[in-house]
């Protein structure tokens, strides 16, 4: 599935066009071998609201950023994921739809140092850490769960990032306040704000495909649920599984997570057979 690094999407407010055609990628296009042809790109998102000329427009930055490559099949003009998106989907996948595990009281620390001469490495590493949902100790010493070691050790091994690191496995000791600790290390109160926006936005599309006997296949259904995957994909890197007792007590992050996989649950199957319905032919464009 997709992820942030994708579309550079965090901001908060209206989804925008780019970041529901990345969710549609990642969702469909590799089960369409990869491949899918800009006229069916376009059907797909006009059910979901977004206009010919947005989809060209993201298109061509995706493009720019290294996400798709144009190629022609036949005489239909259409994209490619790249190799690099199809690395970053894998890793994605297992972060977006995984239902959150227990935190086993372990950490995984991340301690680095990058030369000064180099300092563009330290940059990407930074920026790879906060990706992954790491919170910051301090300047070279960042903190995760543990269940994220080996999403750690995947991705810095992929960037040729690792000869500027070390990564332990630990368990905090003392001497303050676990739950003080991790309000320093991670802005927990802009992800709870997050965490509200999510429920305020699709909530009541939740509420309206439970009152439903059958969830019939359909443009609505597909809708939905791209929009409440574009909104939910931001959430799992953001917040990485932290203990649920080190949490505030008013945490919206647990209700957030219920109402996406009721979504999921209720919604994937349909939108899946409405993209088929609608997208199959683009397999031969």
């Amino acid at each position: 599935m997709t992820t942030t690094e994708l579309d550079g999407g965090m901001e908060r407010g209206p989804l925008p066009p780019r970041a529901l055609i990345v969710t549609v990628l990642g969702l469909y296009v590799r089960e369409f071998g990869g491949w899918i042809s800009v006229s069916a790109l376009i059907r797909l998102m006009a059910a979901a609201g977004v206009d010919e000329q947005a989809v060209r427009s993201s298109l061509s930055r995706l493009k720019r950023r290294g996400i798709v490559e144009a190629e022609r099949r036949g005489s239909a003009a259409g994209y490619a994921l790249s190799e690099y998106a199809r690395q970053l989907l894998e890793v994605g996948d297992r972060r977006i739809f995984a239902e959150r595990e227990e935190h086993g009281g372990d950490w995984v620390v991340v301690v680095f140092s990058v030369p000064e001469s180099q300092r563009q490495k330290r940059h990407a590493l930074r920026a790879r850490l906060a990706w992954l949902g790491f919170g910051t100790v301090s300047s070279g010493v960042w903190i995760a769960p543990g269940h994220l070691a080996d999403d750690a050790r995947e991705v810095l091994l992929g960037d040729g990032l690792e000869p500027y690191v070390d990564l332990f496995r630990a368990q905090y000791l003392a001497f303050g306040e676990p739950a003080a600790k991790v309000a320093q290390w991670w802005d927990l109160g802009s992800l709870e704000q997050l965490y509200t926006d999510f429920l305020e936005a699709h909530e009541p599309a939740r509420r309206h495909w439970a009152a439903q006997e059958q969830v019939t296949p359909g443009a609505e259904a597909f809708a939905d649920y791209i929009r409440a995957l574009t909104s939910w994909r931001r959430l799992p890197y953001l917040d990485p599984g932290l203990p649920t007792e080190l949490l505030p007590a008013s945490w919206s992050g647990t209700t957030a997570a219920e109402t996406f996989f009721d979504l999921h649950r209720m919604l994937a199957g349909p939108a899946h057979d409405f993209v088929t319905e609608q997208a199959g032919a683009a397999r031969q464009g």
